[in-house]
């Protein structure tokens, strides 16, 4: 730090490419604030928590795709008893829904704004019995939300799961889900079974959040706390270290995925300080080479998603924060 102190030239330039972005960013900004984009948004799990048999056929009407079964098994799901008080739970919660509205509109404003001919969807908010791998699904022209799954990570319903789970079953994280299903859908899956190919896949979900969710915090976008964001930080150059040392990088072991890349407590070092790192942290290291391969190269996301994991990460110039 020192040095960079010492080299006047240095600062200058990191001072200008900064001022460049910052220009870039509110340019971008202005931009998409003026796209006309208004969300649609029903509230089926309103709509269906105030209804009688009697509304079934009407209901059924204006959501075709809920009713495959017949009228008796939503009738039955009105007067059962568990359904009643989750409905309740969920109402409870989300009586103020605006605000959440707004962020997701915006998301598909810069959706909007970077992919043009991209269908902007329907956005119908239901219950799913808690199904938190199913919270968010989008379809072409539908994106359903159940909202029994952002009731916040200590609610009852939620306390048969692991922790790490019902940490991010907190509304704050609704419009990453959002944007991550959205990006899961633009992504190409690897192209091959290296580590390394799996590293940048998911740095290219997570840069494609940075663009189209730029005013949500890295936090959000990743679905970890701040201190976990901030271990991350604090540990790139040993994790990176680590990967490098024990020629992971090319490695086509399953089981890397599971102990760097898949959802869990902590990442699987096989050191004293497991407990202490937050999963996922392959996603991590992932995103910050595809950033840092944006930073020295000038193409659109359409062709960042094209390229290979191995020409981003050669061209990227990657050094860890130390």
């Amino acid at each position: 730090m020192i040095l960079f102190m010492k080299n006047p030239l240095f600062l200058f330039i990191v001072f200008a490419f900064t001022i460049v972005g910052c220009k870039n960013e509110d340019k971008i900004a202005e931009a998409v604030s003026k796209i006309p984009l208004q969300l649609k948004v029903s509230r089926f799990d309103n709509e269906f928590a105030q209804a009688t048999p009697e509304d079934i056929p009407k209901l059924r009407k204006a959501y075709p795709y809920f009713f495959p079964a017949p009228d008796s098994v939503w009738v039955a799901k009105l007067n059962d008893s568990l359904q009643i008080e989750l409905r309740g739970e969920v109402m409870a919660e989300f009586k103020d829904f605006d605000e959440e509205i707004s962020d997701v509109e915006m998301l598909f404003k810069y959706i909007k704004y970077y992919f043009p001919k991209d269908r902007i969807p329907r956005m119908i908010t239901v219950t799913n019995d808690v199904d938190y791998q199913n919270r968010v699904i989008l379809a072409d022209s539908l994106l359903l939300v159940g909202l029994d799954n952002y009731l916040g990570p200590e609610h009852k319903y939620y306390a048969g799961l692991q922790r790490y789970i019902a940490a991010e079953m907190d509304r704050r994280f609704m419009v990453s889900d959002i944007a991550g299903a959205y990006a899961n859908k633009k992504v190409p899956l690897p192209k091959d079974r290296t580590f390394l190919e799996q590293l940048i896949y998911y740095g290219k979900i997570l840069y494609l959040k940075d663009r189209i969710m730029p005013f949500q915090t890295d936090e959000r976008k990743i679905g970890y706390t701040d201190d976990q964001l901030l271990w991350a930080q604090a540990n790139e150059e040993p994790i990176w270290r680590y990967f490098v040392e024990r020629e992971l990088l090319y490695s086509t072991d399953n089981k890397l995925a599971k102990r760097f890349l898949d959802p869990a407590p902590f990442s699987k070092f096989g050191l004293e300080l497991d407990n202490e790192s937050p999963g996922r942290l392959g996603r991590y290291l992932g995103w910050q080479i595809v950033r840092s391969f944006m930073d020295r190269n000038t193409l659109t996301l359409q062709q960042l998603m094209d390229l290979s994991g191995e020409e981003i990460f050669k061209k990227s110039n990657y050094k860890p924060n130390k």
